[in-house]
């Protein structure tokens, strides 16, 4: 199943997500084939970030909260919200993650 990962960062942190951006790519990148799409939120600007948007495939609501969990951003408390929900991709989705 597919989970979205709507991570809100805490106000005043840009400094702290650019500074641990690397490690929490490398970790998105490690998850192979479990993650299905990520990239941040923006500010009005389309440049300024402020929270994650990451799909995942996942057994369970629990493996997702695992994979959240172990996101470096997570680690060092750059989110004031996780929120982690079922999703279902249903428009353009490829033929293999379809439902």
């Amino acid at each position: 199943m597919l989970y979205a990962l709507i991570c809100t960062d805490k106000p005043n942190s840009l400094a702290l997500r650019m500074a641990k951006r690397p490690e929490h790519v490398a970790y998105l990148q490690s998850l192979g084939e479990t993650l299905v799409i990520a990239g941040p939120f923006s500010e009005a600007d389309g440049e300024t970030m402020n929270g994650s948007l990451i799909v995942v495939e996942a057994a369970s609501l629990q493996a997702a909260n695992e994979i959240a969990a172990g996101d470096p951003f997570a680690k060092i408390g750059l989110f004031a919200s996780v929120e982690i929900r079922p999703w279902v991709w249903t428009m353009n989705a490829p033929a293999n993650k379809t439902s």
